[in-house]
């Protein structure tokens, strides 16, 4: 019987996609939705924590108005205490501070061949920021998750469609992952309140999972007994090969790394420019599922190991630094990190149905004068 059940639950999936991966040109709506968000300039790559207007910004729907005065934040289901506290009563909790590095799951999606229809990114879906607030784990100590819980769902006030299902954006988290003591829910962004379009009053920030997991706009916290399988849980956010795939769930930051392009870009085509001789080539790489171990520069296809720096905690971006001595003409340069795992960036795409993931290495073109 659960077979069955779960076949005819396959077969009627609804598309988290707006269509078949096209190679054709950008279309109206992708472009739209690339007006509506926002990627990070890379050259913020060289600072360590990236300015909130430079962060980059996913909103699936609309940016909700807050109103902090009368928000309140519920915490039940499965719970000997069930909550329901106020900003200012949050605010009274114990606070902790810690540097995350979010990034889409979907960045590196325009890249892609076919490309998958949904929020165009290039490579640009990232940023590292300090987010303080009240850990989650203290909040769910405090109403007493029951024995038999088996994960924890977020729902924010963000509304909407998709896939023509109506829904609030709501994601779900493992219990061993929110009993994690660096998963935070967070009020201040970079020493301030959240600005709206990064969830103010209130979000959720787990370090070392793609951004969809840390929802924005928080309204409740419902801890179940059974696997929730809503609509970014059960068929958004999944590697799929096809759209009938039942695929696998997204959770951790693939490893990554990126370059600050040098020199000076030409306006519309962004190809670099700079003079010959010395140049420090620099950027910054993460892994959500270990620390990052090494970092080369590929220049003219020679590969050559990158100088690592320590990171402000171990779900943070690393700088690295290599030195060139730029000889004229036209030049590739790119990029690529190890993790802890072992795991290496790939030289080529990572091709699946939502456009999830895609971690091959990064390139930059260049002419030196």
């Amino acid at each position: 019987m659960t077979k069955q059940i779960y076949r005819l639950r396959q077969s009627t999936r609804p598309a988290p996609t707006a269509g078949e991966p096209t190679s054709g040109p950008l279309t109206a709506e992708e472009l739209q939705l690339a007006a509506r968000n926002h990627s990070m300039p890379l050259e913020a790559l060289r600072q360590d924590v990236t300015p909130p207007g430079l962060h980059y910004v996913l909103t699936h729907f609309d940016i909700p108005d807050a109103d902090a005065a009368s928000w309140h934040l519920l915490i039940g289901g499965a719970v000997e205490r069930a909550q329901e506290l106020s900003l200012a009563a949050l605010k009274k909790d114990p606070a902790i501070t810690v540097p995350v590095t979010l990034e889409c799951a979907g960045n590196g999606r325009s890249l892609l061949t076919p490309r998958p229809l949904s929020q165009p990114w290039v490579l640009e879906a990232v940023g590292t920021a300090e987010w303080t607030g009240v850990p989650l784990a203290y909040l769910l100590g405090k109403a007493g998750v029951l024995a038999e819980a088996v994960e924890v769902v977020f729902t924010g006030a963000d509304a909407g469609i998709q896939g023509g299902v109506r829904q609030r954006y709501a994601r779900s988290l493992p219990i061993r992952e929110a009993m994690r003591p660096d998963v935070v829910l967070a009020y201040q962004m970079n020493g301030n309140d959240l600005p709206p379009q990064h969830g103010y009053p209130l979000r959720l920030v787990v370090p070392g999972w793609y951004g969809m997991t840390s929802v924005k706009w928080l309204e409740s916290i419902d801890v179940v007994t059974s696997p929730f399988m809503g609509f970014q849980q059960h068929m958004a956010y999944r590697y799929q090969d096809t759209a009938d795939d039942v695929g696998t769930p997204v959770s951790r930051i693939r490893i990554r790394s990126l370059m600050v392009p040098p020199g000076i870009p030409d306006f519309f085509t962004r190809k670099r420019v700079l003079p010959h001789g010395p140049v420090m080539l620099q950027g910054r790489a993460w892994s959500g599922e270990g620390a990052v171990t090494g970092v080369e520069v590929g220049i003219d296809g020679k590969w050559l190991r990158a100088q690592l720096e320590k990171p402000a905690g171990p779900f943070a971006w690393c700088k690295w630094t290599l030195p060139w001595v730029a000889d004229p003409g036209e030049h590739e340069l790119a990029c690529r990190a190890t993790d802890a795992t072992g795991a290496v960036q790939p030289l080529e795409q990572n091709w699946n149905y939502q456009g999830i993931g895609n971690n091959m290495v990064h390139r930059v073109s260049v002419t030196v004068e």
